[in-house]
């Protein structure tokens, strides 16, 4: 298991853009800790010359205390300022990097992890880790330097005492080492049992209207019962951990205080000490108490924050970018390749796609039908490599997908499929999608798409928001703007997976136009169920079990009398 100081070495790269920040921190910590020997010292020498003595001037008194303590509230101020700023760029820095990493990762990432626990780690545990970190990183500097000027200052008073105090950091050592273990792994247990909790939640944010459809609230609110009891059964257990340092601690430091005291005042009474110098030294002792209990009690949050930072940082090491070559022609001619291709999703299960080889023309428009399961939307995600094959090789332009540079892959491709994906933001941020574009350009594309009357009577037009994945738009104005979105990228392959299933014969009627227009000149891989929508293809590949079993045109096939056959005559039938 790494040291303390291995894991907080991992945050370097994220802190070291803000040293001026660290360094008032670093600044504030020592003047603060330098100052608190005086209040011992200044007690001292009041008890010897101010009240035995009288030697001491009146007017001084106040000057040095409120002074003292003005500079202790700046020191205080300056360094929790300075570590505060430094942790909120930290802050910036990490999530900058994390959610650059998402979008960069291989799509296995987004296989291998839930949405809620990714952006849990990303939105929430970021901040709340790194916020606890700084604070409780300032009361470890403060509170260590505390410790070692008053141990300083008592070594200068009586340094056999001093030696006595001494005995019982090693013996606090142990306790916070064995039970700092045993709260890490406690910790990173409750931050698994919270992403499944909140993916619980998330399932049901998504689904409810399936929920309330089939009466599953008692079923799902026990599921969630019983994952919210997990974590507080490890919340629990973490508190106990956690707790149980500071009583151990201060029992400690009780049986050394009392030891210290008895030996003082036995010192005091055969005149070893004046009773300033006693004073000073019970006292300064005494002020060991509260930045020992504060290092005793700094091991849990110190333990949550750096487990919930480093569940950021394992997101960022696990999940490498894609693999590519460096190929990028600009524009591809679209002449598709499949090489004897097969993929399975688990080594033990069935093949999606078995020793499938494929090749297609540029320009050609090509209908992939087959019941389901028979491997249409696998062979057409193989495309833009959101998935990998597991033998064989894809082509385009004579080129092997593998050798081509991931960006300028997936810039020959658009996609309109039944699930539509919008953005909460403007109809024409959703043309766009971040592409430097003409305004008119924009226009073009939601004219071709049969969408421009519409924006243009929106009370905003273009800058109108559409709502939380298109919710203020009807099933056929979602699909028209998806298809505009494709329209403005220009892509020399077109996907369309099962675009016009969903909608109306009316709104289906306006799509398909919109749809035609787009096919124009591109390479076209379309997934249909609906027959009527395909026959016109320049080729038809029937798909069973991730096998091509047959190819041609609709009349070929019907005539055929084959699998394609068979699905036309139940389609039309029914």
């Amino acid at each position: 298991m790494p040291t303390l100081l291995q894991r907080l070495a991992r945050l370097l790269p994220y802190i070291r853009h803000s040293r001026l920040g660290l360094l008032a921190a670093l600044l504030g910590a020592i003047v603060t800790a330098a100052t608190e020997p005086m209040i011992p010292a200044l007690l001292g020498q009041l008890l010897d010359r101010g009240f035995a003595g009288g030697g001491l001037p009146l007017w001084l008194v106040p000057v040095v205390i409120i002074g003292l303590f003005t500079v202790r509230s700046v020191a205080g101020f300056v360094a929790q300022f300075g570590l505060s700023w430094a942790a909120n760029r930290a802050v910036l820095r990490l999530r900058e990097h994390m959610f650059a990493r998402l979008l960069a990762a291989a799509p296995a990432l987004f296989t291998q992890n839930t949405a809620s626990g990714m952006t849990n780690t990303l939105v929430y545990e970021a901040q709340g880790g790194v916020s606890t970190l700084a604070t409780t990183l300032l009361t470890l500097v403060r509170d260590s330097l505390m410790l070692v000027a008053l141990l300083a200052y008592l070594l200068t008073l009586n340094w056999q005492l001093t030696l006595i105090v001494g005995l019982l950091f090693p013996a606090v050592a142990l306790v916070m080492r064995a039970l700092g273990r045993r709260l890490h792994r406690l910790t990173v247990e409750g931050q698994v049992a919270t992403d499944s909790l909140a993916y619980v939640v998330e399932e049901n944010m998504l689904a409810w209207r399936i929920v309330r459809l089939h009466g599953a609230q008692a079923h799902q609110v026990a599921r969630f019962f019983e994952r919210a009891d997990r974590v507080r059964r490890l919340v629990i257990k973490a508190v106990v951990a956690g707790g149980t340092m500071t009583p151990v601690t201060q029992l400690l430091a009780a049986c050394a205080i009392s030891v210290v005291i008895v030996i003082a005042l036995w010192q005091s009474r055969n005149g070893g000490s004046s009773v300033g110098e006693f004073t000073a030294f019970v006292t300064a002792m005494l002020q060991l108490v509260a930045p020992a209990k504060h290092l005793s009690d700094v091991m849990a949050p110190l333990t949550r924050g750096l487990a919930a930072v480093e569940r950021g940082l394992d997101l960022i090491d696990k999940s490498p970018t894609e693999l590519a070559g460096g190929h990028d022609p600009g524009r591809a001619r679209g002449e598709i390749g499949y090489e004897a291709v097969s993929l399975r999703y688990r080594d033990d299960g069935a093949a999606a796609v078995e020793a499938l080889s494929l090749q297609v023309r540029a320009g050609e428009t090509v209908a992939l039908v087959g019941p389901s399961g028979a491997g249409k939307t696998t062979l057409v995600n193989l495309l833009p490599r959101f998935i990998e094959p597991t033998a064989g090789r894809i082509t385009l332009d004579g080129v092997a997908l593998a050798d081509w540079d991931v960006r300028a892959l997936r810039r020959q491709f658009a996609l309109v499929s039944q699930d539509v994906v919008l953005f909460n933001d403007t109809v024409a941020a959703n043309v766009t999608l971040g592409a430097a574009m003409p305004l008119e350009q924009v226009r073009q594309a939601l004219a071709a798409a049969n969408l421009l009357a519409f924006v243009d009577a929106l009370p905003q037009g273009l800058d109108t928001p559409i709502g939380h994945n298109g919710s203020q738009l009807s099933g056929g104005q979602r699909q028209r703007l998806a298809i505009a979105r494709a329209v403005a990228k220009d892509a020399p392959v077109l996907i369309l997976d099962e675009a016009t299933s969903a909608l109306d014969s009316e709104s289906e009627r306006a799509v398909q136009e919109a749809l035609d227009r787009l096919m124009q000149g591109r390479t076209t891989l379309v997934i249909a169920h609906r027959l009527s929508t395909i026959e016109h293809a320049d080729r038809v590949l029937a798909l069973e079990g991730g096998r091509l079993v047959e190819q041609g045109s609709h009349a070929e096939l019907l005539a055929a009398g084959g699998l394609y056959a068979r699905l036309h005559a139940m389609q039309f039938r029914s």
